[in-house]
């Protein structure tokens, strides 16, 4: 297997991003399925290495990529060293980020033999806060030929609860705890600016129904982030879904950070043999 790790590309606002990339060198063309991670997450977070391994052995080109503005750093991809550009990410920034991933992999010159791949045959995975992100690509860019939610929310409004708008405004920034790293992660209030200057464009709803490319809502019946009511929403809103719930799958479908085993857990093994399924490979 091949693997090319942080390779480095342009992102949003001109900030390098970094991503990898796995694949089995066998002079056969191979659709392309790029991965989009979560808010507080990364690239190399927990079994997603494992995860690039088991989809490139399936005979696709797997791509993983942290967003330009995720608090991660090109020189320390594992760690949140610069909460400044996690503050300053936005929804734009995100789209921004994997309209240039994509660009990428179709301008074809990406470290690897042309016949390994189909540079304009691209599936796209979103987990968490990175679903909304595909679901609103594939809404716009007509070479993603398929795609699906992990875990997805169904709305990027409900980041903004009515509770903490006033003295969010008033600061300027709001924190999230991370319960892992124990670091209290700032949102600028920037965020809640740019999705109400852009709310049409950032409609996640009215993106899933405007879908012409089929979607696999994959979410855990156990989540108690993202609640699995959200999976049953993405679906009712868009007629040609296929919706695979993952019986005691949480968020992260039994991952954690760091995951020390070499076997991808059940029910995340499941959501990937799911997807596999859907995209048919």
């Amino acid at each position: 297997m091949n693997i090319i790790r942080n390779i480095k590309i342009e992102g949003a606002d001109a900030r390098p991003l970094l991503l990898d990339m796995y694949h089995v060198q066998d002079g056969i063309r191979k659709p392309v399925v790029i991965f989009a991670h979560g808010l507080k997450g990364f690239k190399d977070w927990g079994a997603w290495d494992l995860m690039g391994k088991t989809f490139a052995r399936a005979g696709v080109v797997f791509i993983k990529f942290n967003f330009s503005h995720n608090g991660t750093t090109i020189d320390d991809p594992l760690n949140f060293g610069d909460l400044e550009a996690f503050g300053n990410n936005n929804f734009s920034r995100e789209q921004i980020d994997l309209g240039k991933v994509i660009d990428w992999v179709a301008n074809g010159n990406i470290g690897i033999p042309l016949n390994e791949l189909v540079r304009r045959e691209v599936h796209l995975i979103g987990h968490s806060r990175g679903g909304g992100a595909v679901l609103l690509k594939a809404w716009k860019d007509a070479r993603v030929r398929k795609l699906a939610t992990w875990a997805s929310v169904a709305a990027f409004g409900r980041f903004f609860r009515e509770d903490l708008m006033e003295a969010w405004e008033k600061a300027g920034v709001h924190y999230l705890r991370n319960g892992r790293t124990g670091q209290d992660m700032p949102l600028y209030w920037q965020i809640y600016a740019d999705y109400y200057a852009r709310k049409a464009e950032l409609d996640v709803a009215k993106a899933v129904a405007d879908l012409t490319q089929p979607l696999l809502v994959v979410h855990g019946d156990k989540d108690t982030v993202v609640p699995f009511s959200a999976a049953e929403e993405l679906a009712a809103a868009q007629a040609e879904h296929v919706l695979r719930p993952i019986e005691g799958g949480d968020h992260t479908f039994g991952a954690k950070h760091p995951w020390e085993s070499d076997s991808l857990p059940p029910c995340l093994e499941e959501a990937v043999k799911a997807t596999l399924a859907f995209f048919k490979y």
